[in-house]
């Protein structure tokens, strides 16, 4: 995606595009998630951080129903839909996340209206770093304070939940809108999936002498295809069969047991899950006592929980993981959903070149498409601009 960056260019851009003055432009971040991968779905524990990449809408409200909506980056024209008519499944490509996000809202009794909107974003699109939440947020931080909904970020988390799962139709759980709306600068979101529940928690890459590398394959992913959907129905059956609510009721101390009483896929995947909770928590401990740069290993076993137990990964992301481990990063992991997308690389500031150079060149010698490497720091939440 391009981005025009400046809201008064957007602005501009609005009012040639619509034929009249936006009521504002809101903002919300793209997100990395530091460790934690398919645990926020079974009531566990995540620590995304909002990023440094963001999509920003312009918008308008109008007195009827319709909708017209124009995104910046190329082959898309003008969309237009009635709120009147909409229901789970209908629209395609970007438009369905806005107007999912108004189905929601109209879901819950609010008056929604109809709007003009202009997408602008920054949040490469298919790489793991949830450029569809981002839209989302953005619209509903927008339609939240034009319809004077008032409603907390703990709802429009559960709002653009609903959106995603039913509107869009991809089984996803609530850590990425967690993030990008209730994200903080220099903070990385501890979440507890069960309860909502966040704590912020320091993550000052710069400060100890590292940067976080964003790693994209160019290899693009879909939640709404069957991969995703079969862990988590593989996760739910782990669950009924270990009698608890969700598999964040399990302990590490259980897996054995857990091994005679399911099949060797299930137990798999509940292993990945299970082994996953603990690991955040003990990535939260660690860098609350020791620092950012203790927390490599932790790091690097989650890549192999999600390479061997959950299945997840692909040939390009184990080699950008295997590349930057072996020339100087301290921990590394792909980051998303998986099947494609993103890995992160904890990197000393010293080795990034040379980190980058080896990635480059290692996708080259196996053929793949170059990827995109850039760092990412923790930004601030989803907000109005203007």
């Amino acid at each position: 995606m391009s981005t025009v960056t400046d809201t008064s260019v957007l602005a501009a851009r609005f009012q040639e595009t619509f034929g009249a003055v936006h009521d504002g432009v809101w903002q919300a971040p793209g997100r990395v998630n530091l460790i934690g991968e398919h645990t926020d779905y079974n009531e566990g524990f995540v620590l995304p951080f909002a990023i440094d990449k963001t999509a920003k809408v312009a918008l308008r409200v109008r007195d009827d129903s319709t909708v017209r909506m124009l995104s910046t980056f190329g082959g898309h024209g003008l969309v237009e839909a009635d709120l009147a008519e909409l229901e789970p499944g209908s629209g395609n490509g970007w438009s369905r996340y806005p107007l999912g996000v108004a189905w929601a809202l109209k879901e819950r009794g609010i008056e929604v209206p109809g709007f003009d909107l202009l997408l602008d974003s920054d949040v490469p699109s298919g790489a793991g770093l949830s450029s569809s939440h981002a839209i989302e947020c953005a619209v509903i931080s927008a339609l939240n304070e034009l319809t004077g909904a008032g409603l907390a970020a703990q709802d429009l988390v559960l709002a653009t939940q609903r959106a995603e799962n039913v509107y869009v139709g991809a089984p996803t759980g609530i850590m990425d809108q967690s993030a990008s709306l209730r994200g903080a600068k220099g903070q990385a979101v501890f979440l507890d999936c069960r309860d909502q529940h966040v704590d912020l928690v320091p993550f000052d890459a710069e400060s100890s002498g590292l940067v976080l590398l964003v790693i994209d394959t160019k290899v693009s992913h879909s939640h709404a295809d069957g991969g995703y959907a079969s862990r988590r129905a593989s996760c739910e059956l782990g669950a009924e069969i270990l009698g608890v609510k969700a598999l964040r009721d399990v302990g590490v101390e259980r897996l054995e047991e857990a091994s005679g009483l399911l099949d060797e896929t299930t137990m798999k995947r509940v292993r990945h899950v299970v082994t996953e909770n603990d690991r955040v928590l003990q990535t939260v401990e660690v860098l609350g006592s020791q620092g950012p740069a203790s927390i490599g290993p932790l790091l690097d076993a989650s890549h192999v929980s999600m390479r061997d137990d959950f299945e997840i990964s692909c040939p390009e992301l184990d080699l950008a993981v295997d590349t930057s481990r072996a020339n100087g990063a301290i921990g590394a992991r792909m980051t998303g959903g998986g099947f494609g997308g993103s890995a992160i690389a904890l990197t000393p500031v010293g080795q990034e070149q040379q980190v980058r150079d080896a990635v480059v060149r290692s996708f080259g010698e196996a053929g793949y498409a170059t990827p995109d490497i850039f760092t990412v720091t923790p930004a601030a939440g989803a907000r109005r601009l203007t």
